[in-house]
Parts: C-alpha cells; sequence; structure tokens
C-alpha cells in the first residue's frame, strides 16, 4: 500500500511537472505557426494529400516549436526573473529546473533532427539551418533592436519546411508564403514588446520600442503588416488561387487592421486581444481559406 501511495505521487509529480512545462513553453500557441504550415502542405501536395507525411511535418513543427520556446525559457530566466510581468513563469519562479529546460531543448532538438531524416534529405540538410535560426533568436534582444524580424523569419521557416516534405524543393511561392509569415509575425511581437518598454531600456535589451519609441514603433508594426498581406497576395496571383483564397486572405487583413485599432501608445490594455486571440484566428482562417481553396475548387 506505502510503495503503491509514493508510486501514485510520483506520477502525480510527473504529471503536474508536464502540465508546467506546456504551459511554461506556451503549448497551445503552436496555433500560430502551425496553419501556416499546413497551408503549404496543402498548397504543394497533391488532390489526395499524403497523410503519414502530414504527421510527419506536425510533428516536425511542434517539437522545433518545443526546442525554441525551451531554450528561451532557459537562458532568458535570469531576465524573466528580474521583470514582473514574466517573474512567475515556471523556471525563475523554481517550480522547473534550468536542467529540466535544457532537457527538453536537447531533447526536443534530437526529435526534429530525426523528423526531418524522416521526411527527406533536403529536409534534414536544411535541419541545422532552422535550428540555427529558432535557437538563435533568443539571444538577439541582447543585441538587435531587429529580433522581431528574426522572430518572423523563424516562424516563417515553418510553411517552407512543409513545402520541402511534400515537393523536396524551395520554389518562389513558399519563400513568399514564409516571409509573409515573417512580416505578420514582427508586426504582432512589435505589438507585444511594447508592453515591455520600460523594462527593456533598464535592462539595456533591444526592440524596435526601445529603438524608435512606442509611437513609431506601432507605426512600423502596421508596416509589416501591410507588407505580410501584400505577399499574401503574391501568393495568391502566383498559384492562381481563387474566390475562397482571396476571400481569406480578406478577412485576414480586416482582423490585422482590427488588431491594429485596439493597440495605441497611451493604452496598452488590449495588448493580450490583440497578440493572443487575435492572431490565433488569422492563421486558422487563412489556413481554411487554402484548404477550400486547394481542396473543393
Amino acid at each position: 500500500m506505502k510503495e503503491q501511495a509514493e508510486s501514485d505521487t510520483e506520477k502525480s509529480r510527473e504529471q503536474g511537472r508536464v502540465g508546467l512545462f506546456l504551459e511554461s513553453i506556451k503549448f497551445s500557441h503552436s496555433i500560430f505557426a502551425l496553419p501556416f504550415a499546413l497551408s503549404a502542405f496543402f498548397m504543394a501536395g497533391t488532390d489526395s494529400p499524403a497523410w503519414p507525411l502530414l504527421g510527419k511535418v506536425v510533428a516536425a513543427c511542434i517539437f522545433a516549436r518545443t526546442a525554441a520556446m525551451s531554450f528561451n525559457r532557459l537562458i532568458d530566466a535570469r531576465i524573466d526573473a528580474r521583470n514582473p510581468r514574466t517573474s512567475s513563469r515556471a523556471v525563475p519562479a523554481g517550480d522547473l529546473s534550468p536542467s529540466f529546460m535544457a532537457v527538453a531543448t536537447i531533447g526536443s532538438c534530437c526529435l526534429f533532427g530525426l523528423c526531418c531524416a524522416w521526411i527527406n534529405t533536403l529536409a534534414l540538410a536544411l535541419c541545422p539551418v532552422a535550428l540555427g535560426v529558432l535557437l538563435g533568436y533568443s539571444y538577439t534582444k541582447r543585441f538587435t533592436s531587429l529580433s522581431h524580424l528574426v522572430l518572423g523569419v523563424a516562424l516563417g521557416l515553418s510553411p517552407v519546411g512543409a513545402w520541402v516534405a511534400v515537393q523536396a524543393e524551395i520554389t518562389l511561392l513558399p519563400v513568399l508564403l514564409g516571409l509573409a509569415v515573417a512580416f505578420w509575425t514582427a508586426g504582432f511581437d512589435v505589438i507585444y514588446a511594447c508592453q515591455d518598454h520600460n523594462f527593456d531600456q533598464e535592462e539595456d535589451l533591444h526592440s524596435l520600442p526601445v529603438k524608435v519609441g512606442l509611437e513609431r514603433a506601432l507605426a512600423l508594426s502596421k508596416l509589416f503588416h501591410l507588407l505580410a498581406i501584400t505577399l499574401l497576395g503574391a501568393v495568391g496571383y502566383l498559384a492562381e488561387f481563387g474566390l475562397y483564397y482571396w476571400a481569406g486572405v480578406g478577412l485576414v487583413a480586416g482582423l490585422l487592421v482590427y488588431e491594429q485599432s485596439l493597440v495605441k501608445p497611451g493604452d496598452l490594455s488590449k495588448v493580450n486581444l490583440a497578440f493572443f486571440t487575435l492572431n490565433g484566428i488569422v492563421s486558422l482562417v487563412f489556413m481554411t481559406s487554402v484548404i477550400l481553396e486547394v481542396v473543393v475548387s
């Protein structure tokens, strides 16, 4: 009985640790980039998608993001501990150890590499490049205000990778889609960074809000989103897509206009709505429009 109780306690502790880990890396936010990867997969595929290959792509995206987020939480732990907004995160709060995050990072990198090897030789060859960008992003706030664009490139790799999985080559269309994701991401990351403007200044951390001020940073965010919509238009033109796709791009544009209207230099109270909720909807709307265009049209 005692051994059973101890086993149950240990099992409960491990389940709690897994839950803390998933919350720490914001696993639910996989919804941001994953739909764009799935969109590229359907764009690149035939009328009958290879479902086992789709599973490999999804797994690769999940492990890549888990590696990036685990590493970010690991190397930013001391900074997070000094920031009132992030001090309650699992590592600075002492709920998860740095060694746990290090093991999670290494394990996720290895699993991502295995997925790439499982997909095709080009994916495997590009694996170190992808990991370099994904892990390297976490250092960028220490030396450049363009870290938002680096994050954008990191997320923009997902549709390019999905295309490579299907076609085993890189063409203009996935590059345009990847750039659209990059500017979309940079735009909403600038909005998110506005709430840390004062802290980043005090800590000598770099961001566009620190570099140019809140008003100009939000103007640049609008520009990034305008570029993202323009690039989505270029994707639709190049692929000769029809009504479903263009309706989706129109909805995405409307959502981004609304997102930009929520945040002002003197009022950052709606940053979470602008950052989390709306961007999740944006990615799902776009993916739905692509699937309808490819499958139904």
